[in-house]
Protein backbone atom coordinates (compact mmCIF):
# COMPACT_ATOMS: atom_id res chain seq x y z
CA UNK A 1 0.00 0.00 0.00
CA UNK A 2 3.06 2.42 0.82
CA UNK A 3 4.37 1.86 -2.66
CA UNK A 4 1.26 2.56 -4.37
CA UNK A 5 0.99 6.07 -2.16
CA UNK A 6 4.25 6.98 -3.20
CA UNK A 7 3.36 6.21 -7.15
CA UNK A 8 0.54 8.09 -6.96
CA UNK A 9 1.87 11.00 -4.76
CA UNK A 10 4.96 10.84 -7.89
CA UNK A 11 2.57 11.09 -10.55
CA UNK A 12 0.65 13.99 -9.29
CA UNK A 13 3.90 15.33 -9.02
CA UNK A 14 4.40 15.44 -12.24
CA UNK A 15 1.29 16.72 -13.83
CA UNK A 16 2.41 20.17 -15.58
CA UNK A 17 1.44 23.37 -14.08
CA UNK A 18 -1.62 25.30 -16.01
CA UNK A 19 -0.04 28.00 -18.34
CA UNK A 20 -1.38 31.78 -18.81
CA UNK A 21 -2.82 32.45 -22.36
CA UNK A 22 -0.10 35.61 -22.56
CA UNK A 23 2.37 33.12 -21.90
CA UNK A 24 3.31 32.13 -25.65
CA UNK A 25 3.53 36.26 -26.61
CA UNK A 26 5.28 37.06 -23.74
CA UNK A 27 8.12 34.40 -24.42
CA UNK A 28 7.97 35.09 -28.38
CA UNK A 29 11.43 36.56 -29.89
CA UNK A 30 11.36 40.60 -29.87
CA UNK A 31 10.60 42.41 -32.83
CA UNK A 32 10.31 45.52 -31.85
CA UNK A 33 12.59 47.32 -29.66
CA UNK A 34 11.10 50.51 -28.39
CA UNK A 35 7.70 52.06 -28.40
CA UNK A 36 5.59 51.08 -31.38
CA UNK A 37 3.75 53.75 -31.16
CA UNK A 38 6.01 55.92 -33.03
CA UNK A 39 4.70 53.82 -35.87
CA UNK A 40 1.42 56.01 -35.29
CA UNK A 41 0.40 59.35 -36.97
CA UNK A 42 0.10 60.65 -33.73
CA UNK A 43 4.07 60.64 -33.20
CA UNK A 44 5.90 63.95 -34.14
CA UNK A 45 9.88 62.70 -34.77
CA UNK A 46 12.80 65.06 -34.34
CA UNK A 47 13.13 65.07 -37.67
CA UNK A 48 10.71 65.37 -40.74
CA UNK A 49 12.60 63.79 -44.11
CA UNK A 50 11.59 65.85 -47.26
CA UNK A 51 9.61 68.53 -45.64
CA UNK A 52 12.67 70.90 -44.74
CA UNK A 53 11.40 73.26 -47.06
CA UNK A 54 7.41 73.54 -45.83
CA UNK A 55 9.06 73.57 -42.36
CA UNK A 56 11.05 76.71 -43.24
CA UNK A 57 8.24 79.22 -45.18
CA UNK A 58 5.95 78.32 -41.65
CA UNK A 59 8.49 78.99 -39.50
CA UNK A 60 9.85 82.20 -41.28
CA UNK A 61 6.18 83.18 -40.98
CA UNK A 62 5.77 82.14 -37.34
CA UNK A 63 9.50 83.83 -36.36
CA UNK A 64 7.39 87.41 -36.99
CA UNK A 65 5.87 86.04 -33.46
CA UNK A 66 9.30 85.54 -31.63
CA UNK A 67 9.82 89.64 -32.52
CA UNK A 68 6.27 90.62 -30.76
CA UNK A 69 4.86 91.01 -33.85
CA UNK A 70 1.41 89.22 -35.04
CA UNK A 71 2.10 86.94 -37.43
CA UNK A 72 -0.05 86.33 -40.71
CA UNK A 73 -2.44 83.75 -40.62
CA UNK A 74 -1.44 80.41 -43.09
CA UNK A 75 -3.60 78.03 -44.77
CA UNK A 76 -2.18 74.62 -45.38
CA UNK A 77 -3.40 72.44 -47.99
CA UNK A 78 -2.16 68.97 -49.24
CA UNK A 79 -3.89 65.32 -49.49
CA UNK A 80 -4.00 62.49 -46.50
CA UNK A 81 -0.78 62.00 -45.12
CA UNK A 82 1.52 64.30 -46.79
CA UNK A 83 2.73 65.53 -43.34
CA UNK A 84 0.40 68.90 -42.56
CA UNK A 85 0.12 68.05 -38.80
CA UNK A 86 3.09 66.78 -38.37
CA UNK A 87 4.82 69.97 -39.56
CA UNK A 88 2.48 72.49 -37.36
CA UNK A 89 2.89 70.23 -34.60
CA UNK A 90 6.76 70.21 -34.91
CA UNK A 91 6.90 74.18 -35.44
CA UNK A 92 4.70 74.95 -32.11
CA UNK A 93 7.55 72.27 -30.28
CA UNK A 94 10.30 74.11 -31.91
CA UNK A 95 8.74 77.54 -30.87
CA UNK A 96 8.10 76.81 -27.50
CA UNK A 97 11.61 76.08 -26.99
CA UNK A 98 12.78 79.92 -27.83
CA UNK A 99 9.87 81.44 -26.33
CA UNK A 100 10.99 83.68 -23.61
CA UNK A 101 8.57 86.03 -21.01
CA UNK A 102 8.49 88.64 -23.07
CA UNK A 103 8.24 86.74 -26.89
CA UNK A 104 6.24 83.99 -25.61
CA UNK A 105 3.76 81.88 -28.01
CA UNK A 106 0.69 79.53 -27.50
CA UNK A 107 -0.30 76.48 -29.83
CA UNK A 108 -4.01 75.82 -29.34
CA UNK A 109 -4.49 72.62 -32.08
CA UNK A 110 -8.52 71.94 -33.13
CA UNK A 111 -9.25 68.90 -34.72
CA UNK A 112 -12.44 70.11 -36.56
CA UNK A 113 -13.50 66.37 -37.34
CA UNK A 114 -14.19 65.46 -33.73
CA UNK A 115 -14.62 69.32 -32.33
CA UNK A 116 -17.32 69.58 -35.52
CA UNK A 117 -19.37 73.24 -34.79
CA UNK A 118 -18.78 76.57 -34.10
CA UNK A 119 -20.03 76.40 -30.52
CA UNK A 120 -17.43 73.39 -30.04
CA UNK A 121 -14.63 74.75 -31.09
CA UNK A 122 -14.93 78.06 -29.44
CA UNK A 123 -15.70 75.88 -26.03
CA UNK A 124 -12.65 73.68 -26.12
CA UNK A 125 -10.29 76.91 -27.29
CA UNK A 126 -12.19 78.48 -24.30
CA UNK A 127 -11.72 76.30 -21.84
CA UNK A 128 -8.06 75.72 -22.83
CA UNK A 129 -7.33 78.57 -20.32
CA UNK A 130 -9.51 77.88 -17.37
CA UNK A 131 -8.85 75.36 -14.81
CA UNK A 132 -11.37 75.43 -12.28
CA UNK A 133 -14.33 73.35 -13.64
CA UNK A 134 -17.62 76.11 -12.14
CA UNK A 135 -16.15 78.37 -14.54
CA UNK A 136 -15.39 76.41 -18.00
CA UNK A 137 -18.43 76.87 -20.40
CA UNK A 138 -20.63 74.06 -20.27
CA UNK A 139 -20.72 71.77 -23.66
CA UNK A 140 -23.64 73.27 -24.38
CA UNK A 141 -26.33 75.69 -23.15
CA UNK A 142 -24.64 78.82 -23.76
CA UNK A 143 -25.16 81.29 -26.89
CA UNK A 144 -22.13 81.18 -29.59
CA UNK A 145 -21.69 85.11 -28.13
CA UNK A 146 -21.55 84.14 -24.87
CA UNK A 147 -18.27 81.61 -25.56
CA UNK A 148 -16.95 83.85 -28.19
CA UNK A 149 -17.10 86.18 -25.16
CA UNK A 150 -15.25 83.88 -22.60
CA UNK A 151 -12.68 83.35 -25.26
CA UNK A 152 -11.53 86.57 -25.59
CA UNK A 153 -11.12 87.25 -22.00
CA UNK A 154 -9.46 84.50 -21.24
CA UNK A 155 -6.89 85.20 -24.46
CA UNK A 156 -6.48 88.42 -23.22
CA UNK A 157 -5.63 87.43 -19.92
CA UNK A 158 -2.40 85.52 -21.18
CA UNK A 159 -0.54 88.51 -22.44
CA UNK A 160 0.93 86.61 -25.21
CA UNK A 161 0.70 85.52 -28.63
CA UNK A 162 -2.01 82.54 -29.81
CA UNK A 163 -1.88 80.68 -32.62
CA UNK A 164 -4.97 78.61 -33.24
CA UNK A 165 -4.58 75.77 -35.08
CA UNK A 166 -7.82 74.35 -36.84
CA UNK A 167 -7.57 70.66 -38.93
CA UNK A 168 -9.02 69.26 -41.38
CA UNK A 169 -11.00 73.44 -41.91
CA UNK A 170 -12.38 72.57 -44.83
CA UNK A 171 -15.10 69.99 -43.15
CA UNK A 172 -15.79 72.41 -40.52
CA UNK A 173 -16.51 75.40 -43.07
CA UNK A 174 -18.53 72.53 -44.99
CA UNK A 175 -20.64 71.58 -42.32
CA UNK A 176 -21.19 74.92 -40.91
CA UNK A 177 -20.02 78.23 -43.10
CA UNK A 178 -17.60 80.44 -42.51
CA UNK A 179 -19.17 82.37 -39.30
CA UNK A 180 -16.87 81.14 -37.05
CA UNK A 181 -13.57 82.11 -39.14
CA UNK A 182 -15.09 85.71 -39.58
CA UNK A 183 -15.60 85.73 -35.77
CA UNK A 184 -11.68 84.71 -35.19
CA UNK A 185 -10.25 86.93 -37.71
CA UNK A 186 -11.88 90.12 -36.06
CA UNK A 187 -10.71 88.82 -32.40
CA UNK A 188 -8.02 91.34 -32.81
CA UNK A 189 -9.87 94.05 -32.97
CA UNK A 190 -11.01 93.26 -29.18
CA UNK A 191 -7.91 92.63 -27.57
CA UNK A 192 -5.62 94.64 -26.03
CA UNK A 193 -2.85 92.69 -24.12
CA UNK A 194 -2.83 89.57 -26.79
CA UNK A 195 -2.88 89.17 -30.23
CA UNK A 196 -3.86 85.84 -32.23
CA UNK A 197 -3.50 84.23 -35.72
CA UNK A 198 -4.77 81.15 -37.45
CA UNK A 199 -3.37 78.30 -39.03
CA UNK A 200 -5.48 76.45 -41.13
CA UNK A 201 -4.99 72.80 -42.10
CA UNK A 202 -7.32 71.53 -45.27
CA UNK A 203 -7.51 68.95 -47.66
CA UNK A 204 -9.39 70.37 -50.22
CA UNK A 205 -7.39 73.28 -52.15
CA UNK A 206 -11.03 74.37 -53.39
CA UNK A 207 -13.20 75.29 -49.88
CA UNK A 208 -11.54 78.93 -49.99
CA UNK A 209 -14.32 79.02 -52.95
CA UNK A 210 -16.98 78.93 -50.57
CA UNK A 211 -15.73 81.77 -47.88
CA UNK A 212 -17.96 84.80 -48.36
CA UNK A 213 -15.71 87.48 -49.41
CA UNK A 214 -15.41 89.31 -45.78
CA UNK A 215 -13.77 86.73 -44.57
CA UNK A 216 -11.14 86.56 -47.23
CA UNK A 217 -10.21 90.02 -46.98
CA UNK A 218 -9.70 89.68 -43.14
CA UNK A 219 -8.13 86.33 -43.42
CA UNK A 220 -5.16 87.80 -45.85
CA UNK A 221 -4.01 84.30 -45.20
CA UNK A 222 -0.56 83.14 -46.74
CA UNK A 223 -0.75 80.00 -48.53
CA UNK A 224 1.83 76.43 -47.86
CA UNK A 225 0.70 73.56 -50.14
CA UNK A 226 2.40 69.89 -49.49
CA UNK A 227 2.96 67.52 -52.78
CA UNK A 228 2.33 64.22 -51.82
CA UNK A 229 5.10 62.03 -50.99
CA UNK A 230 6.93 60.09 -53.76
CA UNK A 231 8.17 55.99 -53.35
CA UNK A 232 11.75 57.61 -52.88
CA UNK A 233 10.88 59.55 -49.47
CA UNK A 234 8.10 57.34 -48.15
CA UNK A 235 11.33 54.65 -47.98
CA UNK A 236 13.44 57.69 -46.52
CA UNK A 237 10.73 58.10 -43.68
CA UNK A 238 10.03 54.17 -42.77
CA UNK A 239 13.82 53.39 -42.63
CA UNK A 240 13.89 56.32 -40.47
CA UNK A 241 11.83 55.15 -38.35
CA UNK A 242 12.51 51.46 -38.44
CA UNK A 243 15.73 51.97 -37.16
CA UNK A 244 13.95 53.89 -34.17
CA UNK A 245 11.32 50.86 -33.34
CA UNK A 246 12.82 47.69 -34.72
CA UNK A 247 15.62 45.50 -33.51
CA UNK A 248 18.12 44.65 -35.93
CA UNK A 249 17.67 42.54 -38.97
CA UNK A 250 13.58 42.09 -37.95
CA UNK A 251 12.82 43.50 -41.46
CA UNK A 252 13.32 41.93 -44.58
CA UNK A 253 15.28 43.85 -47.70
CA UNK A 254 12.24 44.41 -49.75
CA UNK A 255 9.36 45.04 -46.77
CA UNK A 256 10.13 49.13 -46.71
CA UNK A 257 10.42 49.54 -50.25
CA UNK A 258 7.00 47.96 -50.72
CA UNK A 259 5.12 49.33 -48.04
CA UNK A 260 6.44 52.58 -49.62
CA UNK A 261 5.54 51.35 -53.11
CA UNK A 262 1.98 50.43 -51.65
CA UNK A 263 1.73 53.94 -49.90
CA UNK A 264 2.91 55.83 -53.19
CA UNK A 265 0.24 54.35 -55.35
CA UNK A 266 -2.43 55.47 -53.65
CA UNK A 267 -1.63 59.35 -53.40
CA UNK A 268 2.05 59.27 -51.25
CA UNK A 269 0.33 59.25 -48.09
CA UNK A 270 2.80 58.24 -44.90
CA UNK A 271 0.39 57.51 -42.68
CA UNK A 272 -0.86 54.79 -44.96
CA UNK A 273 2.76 53.77 -45.19
CA UNK A 274 3.48 53.81 -41.36
CA UNK A 275 0.33 51.55 -41.14
CA UNK A 276 1.04 49.07 -43.57
CA UNK A 277 4.69 48.33 -41.59
CA UNK A 278 3.19 48.56 -38.34
CA UNK A 279 0.58 46.07 -39.24
CA UNK A 280 3.34 43.91 -40.85
CA UNK A 281 5.33 43.66 -38.18
CA UNK A 282 2.85 43.23 -35.16
CA UNK A 283 1.45 40.12 -37.75
CA UNK A 284 4.85 38.49 -38.05
CA UNK A 285 5.08 38.77 -33.65
CA UNK A 286 1.77 37.28 -32.84
CA UNK A 287 2.85 33.75 -35.64
CA UNK A 288 6.05 34.20 -33.24
CA UNK A 289 8.44 34.85 -36.19
CA UNK A 290 11.91 36.95 -35.68
CA UNK A 291 11.35 39.01 -39.01
CA UNK A 292 8.87 40.40 -41.33
CA UNK A 293 8.57 39.31 -44.93
CA UNK A 294 6.53 40.76 -47.70
CA UNK A 295 3.92 38.70 -47.49
CA UNK A 296 3.60 39.72 -43.83
CA UNK A 297 2.88 43.36 -45.76
CA UNK A 298 0.44 42.26 -48.11
CA UNK A 299 -1.52 40.44 -45.67
CA UNK A 300 -1.39 43.43 -43.70
CA UNK A 301 -2.70 45.52 -46.65
CA UNK A 302 -6.45 43.21 -47.37
CA UNK A 303 -6.41 43.62 -43.57
CA UNK A 304 -6.67 47.21 -42.83
CA UNK A 305 -8.69 47.00 -46.02
CA UNK A 306 -11.22 45.27 -45.15
CA UNK A 307 -11.23 46.53 -41.86
CA UNK A 308 -11.80 49.92 -43.19
CA UNK A 309 -15.11 48.73 -45.28
CA UNK A 310 -16.24 46.31 -41.93
CA UNK A 311 -15.95 49.87 -39.97
CA UNK A 312 -18.01 51.91 -42.74
CA UNK A 313 -20.47 49.57 -44.14
CA UNK A 314 -21.59 48.33 -40.82
CA UNK A 315 -22.66 52.27 -39.92
CA UNK A 316 -24.68 52.49 -43.23
CA UNK A 317 -28.05 53.61 -42.80
CA UNK A 318 -30.38 50.62 -43.78
CA UNK A 319 -31.40 52.27 -47.54
CA UNK A 320 -27.58 52.46 -48.00
CA UNK A 321 -27.33 48.90 -47.24
CA UNK A 322 -29.95 47.60 -49.42
CA UNK A 323 -28.57 50.34 -52.56
CA UNK A 324 -25.34 48.46 -51.77
CA UNK A 325 -26.57 44.85 -51.72
CA UNK A 326 -27.88 45.97 -55.27
CA UNK A 327 -25.08 47.13 -56.35
CA UNK A 328 -23.42 43.64 -55.38
CA UNK A 329 -25.90 41.20 -57.15
CA UNK A 330 -26.08 43.64 -60.25
CA UNK A 331 -22.49 43.49 -60.98
CA UNK A 332 -22.47 39.67 -61.17
CA UNK A 333 -24.09 41.09 -64.56
CA UNK A 334 -22.68 44.02 -65.65
CA UNK A 335 -18.97 45.79 -63.98
CA UNK A 336 -19.96 48.89 -64.96
CA UNK A 337 -23.22 50.04 -63.82
CA UNK A 338 -25.74 53.01 -64.58
CA UNK A 339 -27.99 54.71 -61.84
CA UNK A 340 -31.10 53.37 -64.01
CA UNK A 341 -29.64 49.53 -63.90
CA UNK A 342 -28.98 50.03 -60.23
CA UNK A 343 -32.43 51.54 -59.25
CA UNK A 344 -34.21 48.34 -60.77
CA UNK A 345 -32.48 46.09 -58.67
CA UNK A 346 -33.07 48.18 -55.94
CA UNK A 347 -36.55 48.59 -56.14
CA UNK A 348 -36.75 44.53 -56.72
CA UNK A 349 -35.06 43.87 -53.11
CA UNK A 350 -37.22 46.59 -51.38
CA UNK A 351 -40.38 45.35 -52.36
CA UNK A 352 -39.21 41.59 -51.76
CA UNK A 353 -38.72 42.86 -48.01
CA UNK A 354 -41.54 45.13 -47.61
CA UNK A 355 -39.70 48.38 -47.80
CA UNK A 356 -40.66 51.69 -49.05
CA UNK A 357 -38.43 52.26 -51.62
CA UNK A 358 -36.72 55.92 -52.38
CA UNK A 359 -36.68 58.00 -55.36
CA UNK A 360 -34.30 57.25 -57.76
CA UNK A 361 -33.23 61.15 -57.48
CA UNK A 362 -32.36 60.23 -53.78
CA UNK A 363 -30.73 56.91 -54.91
CA UNK A 364 -28.65 59.27 -56.77
CA UNK A 365 -27.08 61.16 -54.09
CA UNK A 366 -27.10 57.90 -51.73
CA UNK A 367 -24.65 57.13 -54.49
CA UNK A 368 -22.62 60.23 -53.81
CA UNK A 369 -22.32 59.57 -50.67
CA UNK A 370 -20.86 55.92 -50.97
CA UNK A 371 -18.87 57.66 -53.63
CA UNK A 372 -17.47 60.01 -50.55
CA UNK A 373 -16.95 57.04 -48.38
CA UNK A 374 -14.97 55.25 -51.21
CA UNK A 375 -17.18 52.51 -51.26
CA UNK A 376 -18.07 52.72 -54.98
CA UNK A 377 -16.34 54.72 -57.94
CA UNK A 378 -18.73 56.92 -59.53
CA UNK A 379 -17.96 59.20 -62.51
CA UNK A 380 -20.26 60.76 -64.41
CA UNK A 381 -19.83 60.62 -68.61
CA UNK A 382 -20.97 62.08 -71.14
CA UNK A 383 -22.87 61.47 -74.65
CA UNK A 384 -23.07 64.63 -76.26
CA UNK A 385 -26.51 65.24 -77.58
CA UNK A 386 -27.82 61.94 -75.88
CA UNK A 387 -27.54 63.16 -72.58
CA UNK A 388 -25.03 62.49 -69.51
CA UNK A 389 -25.09 59.40 -67.23
CA UNK A 390 -23.18 58.20 -63.83
CA UNK A 391 -21.19 55.37 -64.49
CA UNK A 392 -20.48 53.20 -61.24
CA UNK A 393 -17.90 50.46 -60.27
CA UNK A 394 -17.42 48.90 -57.32
CA UNK A 395 -14.68 49.52 -54.75
CA UNK A 396 -14.77 46.99 -52.23
CA UNK A 397 -14.28 43.48 -51.92
CA UNK A 398 -17.69 41.86 -53.48
CA UNK A 399 -17.77 38.31 -51.24
CA UNK A 400 -16.67 39.98 -48.04
CA UNK A 401 -18.78 43.22 -48.27
CA UNK A 402 -21.57 40.78 -48.88
CA UNK A 403 -21.45 38.66 -46.22
CA UNK A 404 -21.04 42.23 -43.76
CA UNK A 405 -24.61 43.06 -45.35
CA UNK A 406 -26.26 40.00 -45.03
CA UNK A 407 -25.14 39.92 -41.65
CA UNK A 408 -28.21 42.87 -41.03
CA UNK A 409 -31.70 41.26 -40.31
CA UNK A 410 -32.98 42.72 -42.74
CA UNK A 411 -30.84 41.71 -45.34
CA UNK A 412 -30.34 37.87 -44.36
CA UNK A 413 -32.58 36.32 -46.92
CA UNK A 414 -30.37 37.48 -49.89
CA UNK A 415 -27.30 35.63 -48.77
CA UNK A 416 -27.25 33.49 -51.74
CA UNK A 417 -29.06 36.17 -54.09
CA UNK A 418 -28.20 36.28 -57.78
CA UNK A 419 -28.98 39.15 -60.98
CA UNK A 420 -31.84 37.99 -63.27
CA UNK A 421 -30.07 37.87 -66.49
CA UNK A 422 -31.60 38.56 -69.40
CA UNK A 423 -30.89 39.21 -73.59
CA UNK A 424 -30.21 42.60 -74.91
CA UNK A 425 -31.53 43.28 -78.35
CA UNK A 426 -28.94 45.89 -80.12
Amino acid sequence: MSEQKVVHETETLRIPLQTNVFDKYIASDAIFKSDREMLRPSYIPKVLPHREKEIDQLAAIVSTGLRGDRPSNVLIFGKTGTGKTATVKFIANEASRVSTASTSIDFIYVNCCEVDTNYSVLQHMANKFITNPEERAPYNGWSIERVLSLFKDMVDKQKRLLIVVLDELDRLVYKTGDDLLYSLSRVNDDLSNSKVSIVGIANDLKFTDFLDARVKSRLGEERIVFSPYDAMELTDILRLRADLVFVPGALNDDVIPLCAAIAAQEHGDARRALELLRVAAESAERDGRRSVETGDVMRAKNKIELDTVTETVKTLPSQSKMLLLSMIIYSEKRRIMTTGDIYATYHNLCNSIGAQPLTQRRIGDLISELDMLGIVRARVRSFGRGGRTKEIELAVPLNETRELLVDDELLSSYKNARARFQTTLI
